[in-house]
């Protein structure tokens, strides 16, 4: 059946659109409605055109209602039925139609019926709200993602890497390029951005040419050389000292790789390849005498630990060891020897005098740590040995390289009895810190005398109150009170 031209001048000249006013209910629904409107006019049209019977087909092609396409649905419902959970799936996604669902056709779909069955026409789709499809949000304009792009000059860059922002330096491919880039974040005095920029060209020059410029740019070096020790790649920072000729510092670095070896043979022996290595002459020495302080415990350990095992020393089982000799400072050495090899001879390796000398010990340090060692055991008369010195007259007096009265201070820590304080308390020469002393102690013979040289009775007859009643040094002060002969300055 073939339309009138009027029909179709007015079809095509009609519009949904409105002429804007005040009263408009510009909102989705109303506009919704329209877009049914128009759709249902469509229908008749087609219809008119094309009286043909259209077949519906499924997704795949095949004839709905066809017996495969009943077989493929029958399969594809049982594989959903198994996939599925015991409780429904709660979807936040757009409801869509299904496969199951899609035998619909064009036709039919732009005619605004079915041909059969059960299928929704496009009105009643668009119709339901559930259905709806939404338009994507818009992209944000691009003025919004200028801090993405990455075509910044250097100082604009440098300037955002002092910002905290995200930068791109893949851009600055030139040496000159990436040098000026250094050179500007050294002029802003941003340790973070030279070290940013610092890593980018560690990563994209090679090593000589990455040394060779900064060898001339003293900062970024000692930026460059911090960060190495920091993150620990240690290989490359000894290749960047040796390459600027400063090998002491090499070699010093080097040498302190010895922490990581627990094993004392492998120590000692990295130890005695770290000799040839160039050190100043101070840490020369230094290392030297590491490998021979280690290389002597080494010897001291195996004979100590057999002597220990076989119950030779009686010193071992009346003191037994708490802890191994190795890996030992100097000093603690020297005490271990003092406390367990004090009378062996000065030939061998765990003598006392050995160790002093082959270590250029002072006196002072080696009297000190002898005299804490001996205090220890309570050899008192091995202490009182120390002491003793005879003059060229042959007379005995007591001497000692340290004042008496830090002799008094490391004695009272190792718990000596106050006979032996005392008598050390008296060497004391000055005569106010003494009475401190022998009153801090108890020597109270010392304070009596003390006070008896210096003539004063009234701080005897006031000290006579702190003694005990009746006790030999409340009867002594007595007398040296009624003493005529004494000549009292009050």
């Amino acid at each position: 059946m073939m339309k009138s031209k009027a029909d179709e001048e007015d079809y095509w000249n009609s519009s949904k659109y409105n002429a804007f006013t005040f009263d408009d209910a510009d909102d989705e629904l109303s506009a919704l409605k329209e877009t049914k409107k128009a759709v249902n006019r469509i229908g008749p049209l087609l219809a008119e055109d094309d009286e043909e019977e259209w077949e519906r087909v499924s997704w795949s092609g095949e004839p709905v209602g066809s017996i495969s396409w009943s077989v493929k649905e029958m399969a594809a419902s049982n594989q959903r039925a198994d996939r599925e959970p015991a409780f429904p799936k709660i979807s936040t996604e757009t409801p869509s139609l299904s496969k199951s669902q899609s035998g619909i056709s064009l036709s039919s779909l732009f005619k605004g019926k079915p041909k059969g069955g059960n299928l929704q026409t496009f009105n009643d789709v668009l119709g339901d709200s559930s259905l709806r499809l939404y338009t994507p949000e818009l992209r944000k304009p691009k003025s919004e993602y200028k801090d993405l792009v990455s075509d910044w000059s250097a100082e604009e860059t440098v300037q955002r890497l002092q910002q905290g922002k995200g930068v791109t330096l893949e851009k600055f491919r030139s040496l000159q390029d990436k040098l000026l880039l250094l050179d500007l974040a050294v002029a802003a005095h941003d340790g973070n951005a030279i070290t940013a920029v610092l890593i980018y060209l560690k990563r994209t020059l090679c090593k000589e040419v990455l040394f060779r410029e900064l060898e001339s740019r003293q900062t970024a070096l000692r930026h460059f050389i911090h960060y190495l020790t920091e993150s620990r790649e240690q290989r490359l920072l000894l290749e960047l000292l040796r390459a600027l000729g400063r090998t002491e510092e090499a070699a010093l670095l080097q040498y302190k790789d010895y922490k990581n070896i627990a094993d004392e043979n492998k120590r000692r022996d990295f130890l005695k390849s770290c000799l040839s290595l160039q050190f100043g002459a101070e840490d020369g020495n230094h290392v030297q005498d590491h490998y021979t302080l280690l290389e002597r415990q080494i010897i001291i350990e195996a004979a100590d630990r057999k002597a220990e095992r076989e119950g030779k020393l009686e010193v071992f089982q009346k003191f037994p060891r708490k802890a191994s000799i190795l890996h030992m400072p100097l000093i603690t050495t020297l005490y271990y020897c003092c406390f367990y090899h004090y009378n062996e001879p000065e030939g061998t390796f765990s003598s006392p005098l050995n160790v002093r000398q082959t270590f250029k010990i002072s006196e002072k340090q080696y009297f000190t740590t002898a005299l804490a060692a001996r205090a220890k055991l309570k050899n008192w008369a091995d202490v009182d040995a120390m002491f003793n010195s005879r003059n060229w007259l042959g007379f005995s007096k007591k001497k000692s390289p340290l004042s008496f009265q830090r002799v008094v201070d490391i004695l009272q820590k190792n718990s000596a009895p106050t006979r032996v304080l005392q008598e050390y308390v008296g060497l004391v020469s000055d005569a106010e810190l003494r009475i401190g002393l022998a009153q801090k102690h108890k020597c109270h013979d010392i304070v009596i005398n003390t006070y008896r040289d210096m003539k004063d009775r009234q701080q005897l007859a006031e000290y006579r109150k702190k003694v005990e009643r009746g006790s030999a040094e409340e009867r002594k002060i007595d007398e040296l009170l009624s003493n005529q002969q004494i000549r009292w300055k009050n």
